[in-house]
Order: structure tokens, then C-alpha cells, then sequence
């Protein structure tokens, strides 16, 4: 898309003090194709015969009924059984946007015909949820009730009742953001599908009319929706990102100067932000789409563009006031689901990046002007802990990696298939049979983004602890775009990733000569069948104190396997991850029981001193 939408206003809340890690690429392709194949797990109504993910099945194929609507299909936007319209509509606009800025990076990865079917399921939806000028469907089912049960969406007994918005009950966000969705998705269908680009754009320009015609937040029309989706910035940021959308879609310059007229009055200049989401858009809006067009409103979209410059110095450390990071380096806005937060905001710098190639600027911060490829640095280092470089080496993409979360926090997941075992699955014995089990999920929900770690780089693998094991869609969806863009560089721009990514202005220490191997007992010949070798692969300052990450790989060197292993550590100062401690002493991780012939395991830990004490006391061979 021509110069789209950027950055606004987002203004960060907390010191940086993180550091990006170093490590071996990763194969950021396949990390693409799982999260896309991610959203076939979240579809709801009739499966397609191409269906990947194999173990759903069809569900919800009664919504709508009762209203006289039909409202099946669409996406649950989590890990319950709830189709809430208005994080939905925000992941296809995010997936939309992906597919436009780097539709051609997908296409060589063979994932664009993937990632266009993603979105039609999502506006297909919203067709049907949209049956007249002034109504739409925004919620298919009630959080109360669906959070009772722990059932497959195939056996759903909840509540699937479906509220609506209408000219009696305004809901402007909700409005909007649909309208955003299908605007946007019209520019991904246009040339392959011209006839249902124009549907799309059709609904976007009667929803925008709607919202902002009768304006009202949705949650106090659809008030069920409260407890779990609530407007707290209310409706004018979705006003102007739809607006954004539907001057892209159409090039009508009545949207144009909506931008132009309300930027201020709708505080889409002037609001300090810390985050980008389904709930508040502000960063979302653009002012390089218009550069040049904006006429007598250049004004408005100068102080868009100040705010957008402002959010991206901070994210990099190099602005007045800086985002708070967790000591690995990670954005951390909240506890509950913070990875939403992560793949938003790294997307929109993504792109802000290759906007500044290709208008040849750089970003102008309070510490000095910054060169673009510095963005792209922060995007990889934020990417690269999500996939599992960070402190415990836990990549938060399910299916990705061999240390990935197993038992998320998703009902469809942790129930066995219907397909292997079709027997019914109560409303309350899905909790006693299924939930509270300490096992891996029966189903792997490949590619699902979960909410990711605290903010001191910890994180329980519980299906209990939903604030971290849970995914949702629109924790995919901005990354669909970032990683296309860091698999295959940016097509339109010429842009080539750097080899070499910068950091800001680290403090680096030099590494330690890795410790010579140390055997069972403690001084074991070189003819031992176990060596461990430690590295420091890096540091960073955090309020006045160095800390260092040691990364530490156990061989197997024998042609047996490794069996009950016993390390012991000594003159170690903080945490340490990949191991289980057992009274004095440490042994595997619980995902792992052996170590094969030939294999390696690898943990790490991080503290302010110089590498710890790692000896073998023990272990068996068989």
C-alpha cells in the first residue's frame, strides 16, 4: 500500500533498560506459516475441505438462529468459545494490513493464499453479522456463561444468544472497526476478487455512516461484553482509523479531510499513548499517507507525524521518556496478555521503518537523528525473544522450537478431538477431566501466540494460569506482516534487512573463556561422555547495575542415553531457567526426562558476577 497508515501518538510510560539478545537466526518462514495456520483453529461454523488443523471440527452452526440471522462462521478470539466482534474485527484489519504492506514477501513463502483465506473467513463473517445499513451483530454468545464450561466449541451447551447495535443502541467502535476491517480487506481482494472488494467496500462505507452518525460506546449498548472487551477509550480513535482506512480503500477525499477536521477535537494528536490494540487505535492513524495531500490540514497531520516520531524514539530508548522493557529486553505493558502489546507495537514500527527508507529520512529523537534500519533492529530483537531468545529460552509461539508452552490455556486444545473420541463433553466435566490435568494438551495449537511472560521475564507453563498461557487472535495478527517482512525483506523498498543489528547504546561486556568441561564427578578425563561449556551472550545496565546472561549447553558425548542427570551449581547469584531444582542440586527441565546420544540441553541464567559453578554429580547411562 502507498505510504500507509502509521504511528500517531503513543507516548511511552517507563524506562528502557533492556538489551537485545544474539543469537542464531531463526527460520523466520516457518515461524509465518504457523501463525497463520493459528487462526484455522479459531474458526467457528463449517470447515472448509482444505482444512489444516485436523483435529476441529464444526461448531456454532446454530448462531444467530434464534435472532433470525444467519451468524454463522467467524473467529473465537481466544481460548473460550465466544465470538466477540469487536477484537475481531481489529485481527482482520491487522491481517489485512500485513497482507498489503507485505503480501509479496508471503506470496514467496508460499502463505499469501493462506493468509487472504484468513481474512475472507473473517469477512465473510461480517457480512452476515451486517445485514442492514444501521445494524450489526457485535458479540455471538456471553462470556458469563462460556467461562462456567470448559467444553469443545463442538459440544458447546452455553448460551449463543446473539446483541446487536442499532440507531437505539450506538456502539461507534465497534461500527468503526468493522469498517476498518472491510476497507481494508476490499485493497486485499481487489484485483484477485474485484466484485467482493466492492461488497467490502460497500459495508465499510455504510458502517462508517452508522458510526458516526449515531455515535455511543458499544459496551453500553452490549453491556455482556464489558467484563471482557470494554471501550475504555471509547469510540473517536476508531472514528479516525476508519476514516484512515476508507481513504486508502477509496481515495475519497471526504475521509481525507474527516482526518484533517477531527484530529484534534478526537484527540488523535494530542493523546498521550503507551499501547496500540484492539481497544485503542491512535497509533494506528496515519499522517505519511496524506503527506502531500493534506492541504490546509497540514497542520493537523504535522502534529500526527510528531507523535509518531515521538512513540518510535522511545521504543528504541532514544527518546525524553522511554517504554518500560523487562530485564530480556521484552515491551511490557501489563501482566494479562502483554505479547498483544509486543506484536502490535513492533508491527507498526515495522512499517514505520521501511516508510522512512523509502522517503530517505531518518527518525529525528531527542538524543539525535536515528537511521531507520535502528527500528527494524528493535522489531528483530522483539520478534527474536517471542521465538525464543530470552532468558528462559521458551519460545511463546506454540509448535515453534522445542521449549514452547504445552499446556495452553484454550479449551479446543486441552480436550482430546472429537474426531479421536467423540463421546460428549459436559458443560463442568470438561474443568474436572480436562482442566486441572497436569499433562500436555491432547491438541498442539500450532502457531498460537500466548500471552507471554511477567515483567522480570518469568512465566508458569499452566493452563490455569490464563494470563500467560492464553492466546488470541489478535496477538497473530499484526505478526503475520513482521515476520513476512523478516523472512523476505521489504519487496516495494528494496530495503535488506541488516546483517549487523544495531543496539541502543549497550553496554557490552567482554565474553569469559568458556570453562573447560567438568566431568562426574567434579574432575573427570576428557574421555568423560558429558562436557558442559558456558558464554556469556550478553549484558545491559539496569539502574545502575550490569547484569549478564550465561547461556550453558550439557553434551551427551556417549552412544547411550543420558539418563537422571544431576548438576550442581555453585556461586550463583539470580535467576536461572531450563533446569529443575532438586534440593541442592539440579536436574532436567520437566519436559524432558533424557537426554539422547549426541543431543545437548541447553539453559541459562543471569546474574551480576562472573559465570556460575556447573559441575556433574551425577548420572545414569542406558
Amino acid at each position: 500500500m502507498e505510504k500507509l497508515m502509521r504511528l500517531v501518538s503513543m507516548v511511552p510510560l517507563f524506562l528502557i533498560f533492556g538489551l537485545p539478545f544474539a543469537f542464531a537466526g531463526h527460520d523466520y518462514s516457518q515461524a509465518l506459516s504457523k501463525s497463520i495456520l493459528f487462526f484455522e483453529a479459531q474458526r467457528s461454523g463449517y470447515l472448509p475441505r482444505n482444512q489444516r488443523i485436523t483435529w476441529r471440527a464444526n461448531s456454532g452452526l446454530n448462531d444467530g438462529k434464534a435472532s433470525g440471522v444467519d451468524l454463522v462462521g467467524g473467529y473465537y478470539d481466544a481460548g473460550d468459545n465466544v465470538k466477540f466482534g469487536l477484537p475481531m474485527a481489529f485481527t482482520v484489519t491487522m491481517m489485512s494490513w500485513s497482507i498489503i504492506e507485505y503480501g509479496k514477501q508471503m506470496a514467496a513463502n508460499g502463505e499469501l493464499r493462506h493468509a487472504m483465506e484468513a481474512v475472507k473467513w473473517g469477512t465473510d463473517y461480517f457480512i452476515k453479522a451486517h445485514p442492514r445499513p444501521y445494524v450489526l451483530y457485535g458479540e455471538v454468545g456471553d462470556g458469563n456463561s462460556d467461562h462456567y464450561c470448559w467444553q469443545r466449541p463442538e459440544d458447546m451447551t452455553t448460551d449463543r444468544r446473539a446483541y446487536k447495535i442499532d440507531p437505539s443502541n450506538p456502539g461507534s467502535d465497534i461500527a468503526g472497526e468493522t469498517a476498518a476491517a472491510m476497507a481494508a480487506a476490499s485493497i486485499v481482494f481487489r484485483r484477485s476478487n474485484p466484485a467482493y472488494s466492492r461488497e467490502l467496500l460497500r459495508h465499510a462505507y455504510q458502517l462508517f455512516e452508522f458510526a458516526d452518525k449515531y455515535r455511543g460506546k458499544y459496551d453500553s449498548s452490549i453491556t455482556v461484553a464489558q467484563k471482557y472487551y470494554r471501550s475504555v477509550s471509547g469510540y473517536n480513535d476508531e472514528l479516525l482509523w476508519a476514516a484512515a482506512w476508507l481513504y486508502q480503500a477509496s481515495n475519497n477525499k471526504y475521509y481525507l479531510d474527516y482526518l484533517g477536521r477531527n484530529g484534534d477535537s478526537m484527540g488523535g494528536t494530542g493523546w498521550a499513548m503507551s499501547e496500540f490494540g484492539w481497544d485503542v487505535k491512535y497509533a494506528g492513524g496515519s499522517d505519511p499517507c496524506c503527506q502531500g495531500k493534506a492541504g490546509h490540514h497540514a497542520p493537523v497531520f504535522e502534529r500526527y507525524h510528531q507523535k509518531a516520531e515521538y512513540f518510535m524514539c522511545s521504543l528504541i530508548g532514544k527518546g525524553s521518556r522511554n517504554i518500560q522493557k523487562t530485564p530480556g529486553g521484552l515491551i511490557f505493558r501489563q501482566r494479562w496478555n502483554n505479547m498483544q502489546f509486543v506484536t502490535s507495537a513492533s508491527f507498526l514500527a515495522t512499517v514505520y521503518s521501511d516508510y522512512l527508507t523509502s522517503s530517505r529520512r531518518s527518525l529525528k529523537c531527542a538524543a539525535g537523528n536515528v537511521a531507520p534500519s535502528q527500528l527494524l533492529a528493535f522489531t528483530k530483537s522483539q520478534v527474536d525473544y517471542l521465538l525464543g531468545d530470552n532468558p528462559r529460552a521458551t519460545s511463546y509461539m506454540v509448535g515453534y522450537g522445542n521449549n514452547y508452552p504445552r499446556q495452553v490455556h484454550h479449551r479446543g486444545s486441552s480436550i482430546v478431538s472429537i474426531k479421536v473420541n467423540p463421546k460428549f463433553v459436559a458443560c463442568r466435566q470438561g474443568y474436572a477431566n480436562w482442566y486441572t490435568r497436569k499433562a500436555s494438551d491432547p491438541n498442539v495449537l500450532t502457531g498460537a501466540v500466548v500471552g507471554g511472560p511477567d515483567a522480570y521475564d518469568n512465566f508458569a507453563d499452566e493452563r490455569h494460569n490464563y494470563e500467560q498461557t492464553e492466546p488470541a487472535t489478535y496477538n497473530n495478527a499484526p505478526l503475520l506482516g513482521i515476520l513476512a517482512r523478516l523472512a523476505g525483506g521489504h519487496g516495494r523498498y528494496n530495503q535488506i534487512l541488516p546483517v549487523a543489528v544495531p543496539t541502543s547504546n549497550p553496554v557490552i561486556a567482554k565474553p569469559k573463556p568458556a570453562p573447560k568441561p567438568e566431568l562426574t564427578p567434579t574432575h573427570a578425563s576428557s574421555s568423560s561422555p558429558i562436557t558442559i561449556a558456558q558464554k556469556m551472550t550478553s549484558s545491559w545496565n539496569a539502574k545502575g547495575k550490569t547484569y549478564y546472561r550465561y547461556s550453558t549447553v550439557v553434551t551427551n558425548k556417549s552412544y547411550k542415553t543420558l539418563k537422571d542427570l544431576k548438576l550442581s551449581i555453585s556461586k550463583l547469584y539470580g535467576p536461572i531457567w531450563g533446569l529443575t531444582k532438586s534440593g541442592n542440586s539440579y536436574g532436567f527441565p520437566k519436559w524432558l526426562t533424557s537426554l539422547p546420544a549426541g543431543k545437548s540441553l541447553e539453559f541459562v541464567y543471569i546474574h551480576s558476577a562472573s559465570p556460575a559453578d556447573v559441575s556433574v554429580s551425577s548420572y545414569n547411562l542406558g
